[in-house]
């Protein structure tokens, strides 16, 4: 679940291309025809890929990827109060979205606040 995130990678399988000065990493799923063809020796007849070919932009080590992820750990620790990982549960409550229709936008409800008029100013 976390390929794409490392996609692009110095870690990361596929061939780094540079194009126009800026480089790319070739990126498949493994449902993909060019897994398929790399790994099991093709697509079967009995099967489709499900997945595709891409190229991601080029993101250096792993490392600069994993320092991002513990930096937006540490700020939401922070947010929330919880000196570790560990605490985060008794900080929290997870509450289940029911509706996903911002109602103040589609008009069902207002929480407008009244701006001040502006003072009228005489010749």
């Amino acid at each position: 679940m976390c390929g794409g995130m490392f996609a692009g990678t110095d870690e990361s399988k596929g061939e780094t291309v540079e194009r126009d000065g800026k480089r790319y990493k070739q990126f498949y799923g493994m449902s993909s025809s060019t897994a398929m063809s790399k790994h099991s020796g093709g697509v079967a007849e009995y099967r489709s890929s499900e997945g595709k070919t891409v190229e991601v932009p080029y993101r250096g080590p792993v490392s600069a990827v994993l320092l991002d992820l513990l930096g937006g750990l540490r700020s939401a620790c922070t947010y929330i109060g919880a000196a570790s990982i560990k605490e985060m549960p008794r900080r929290t409550t997870f509450i289940r979205v029911t509706q996903q229709l911002n109602q103040a936008r589609e008009g069902g409800w207002s929480c407008r606040v009244p701006l001040p008029r502006p003072s009228r100013i005489s010749p």
